[in-house]
């Protein structure tokens, strides 16, 4: 099976930004055996956006396919399932990667396809998994931006018309910086804490990485002629505070602030400071020290089962972390974060 890297790094944004407990790639429906639901608001949804956009802007959206024709057709490049409790998060991305810019043809053959990928997943997670709610993506790392605004004006487009048959689908173009920001960066940001073998474009990065450390301060290196030496590479890692908005509080302080924490970006005087109450409420908002050894007695309830080391101690990270109107501890969190790069 064909994978492409920009399929596996919207994989693992989904796996570790997102926390999605089920990612699967190249995800199709079984036509022929599974049941299609709710098929008049399938119906009702092609009709109006085929109307829409072919009196609006003279698209040609579905090209002339009926619903079996269009389902048919469907692949969704990466799809994510999030169980929180009681609630699930569906998310359905199309990942398109083209060097010198997204290109399906023409400006219009590609602002349809944008189009019709979208509203196809959005039939594909309403048939089938019975949801009118989740978030649909087109993700592309460059969009030539006098596209942009059309290409945003259709997505507004589309959420009218989701919303008028009923479906609180929200739909989301992340290009260009924004690509960078919101699912780059976070994954270079947890590449560290990143073990799983079958995720191939944080794998490459990681074994990048291995030749990139010291390279030239190798005892091969100092025994060669200047003009010999090999090109010094510099690792690959992310900007630690990109793409937060992404993430959730409490996965920041698990994932970002361990590995921060576990580098040494902390002075051991202020790992001893972190132990105490006074200091953890006043710099993080928290209502327990940010840290405990492991060796000591402390109610374990309060903090991450799994340990972190600094400095050669063992020690967990508090997990009591908020962000409502009336306890937020997020502006602290980054605002240490931010100190500490």
């Amino acid at each position: 099976m064909k994978i492409e890297m920009a399929e596996s790094l919207l994989a693992s944004w989904l796996r570790h930004v997102k926390e999605c407990q089920i990612v699967q790639m190249n995800w199709k429906a079984s036509t022929k055996t599974w049941e299609l639901k709710n098929q008049t608001i399938l119906l009702t949804l092609m009709q109006r956006s085929k109307d829409l956009f072919a009196d609006q802007y003279g698209y040609n959206v579905y090209k002339n396919n009926a619903l079996a024709q269009l389902i048919q057709q469907a692949e969704i490049d990466v799809l994510g399932v999030k169980l929180d409790g009681t609630s699930t998060q569906l998310y359905a991305i199309d990942v398109a990667f083209h060097e010198s810019g997204l290109n399906y043809g023409d400006r219009q053959e590609t602002i349809e396809r944008i189009i019709k990928k979208c509203l196809r997943s959005a039939i594909c997670l309403h048939g089938y998994f019975d949801s009118p709610t989740g978030e649909i993506i087109f993700a592309s790392p460059k969009i030539h931006e006098s596209m942009l605004p059309d290409i945003f004006e259709c997505v507004e487009q589309m959420q009218t018309i989701l919303e008028q048959v009923g479906l609180a689908y929200t739909i989301r173009v992340i290009a260009n910086d924004e690509f960078s920001d919101h699912i780059l960066q976070p994954v270079l940001s947890l590449m560290p804490s990143i073990a799983d073998t079958s995720e191939l474009f944080v794998r490459s990065l990681q074994l990048y990485n291995l030749f990139a450390k010291d390279r030239t301060n190798s005892k091969r290196a100092k025994t060669m002629p200047a003009h010999q030496q090999p090109t010094e590479l510099e690792a690959i890692k992310g900007n630690v505070l990109d793409g937060l908005e992404e993430m959730k509080i409490g996965q920041i302080a698990r994932t970002i602030l361990r590995t921060e924490l576990e580098a040494g970006q902390a002075p051991p005087e202020e790992i001893q400071l972190m132990q105490t109450l006074e200091y953890s409420k006043a710099t993080f908002h928290l209502q327990y020290p940010l840290l405990q050894k492991v060796s000591q007695e402390f109610d374990r309830v309060r903090y991450y089962v799994l340990p972190l080391t600094i400095y050669d101690e063992s020690y967990v990270l508090c997990s009591q972390w908020f962000e409502s109107p009336a306890n937020n501890d997020r502006p602290d969190l980054l605002n240490w974060l931010a100190a500490h790069r």
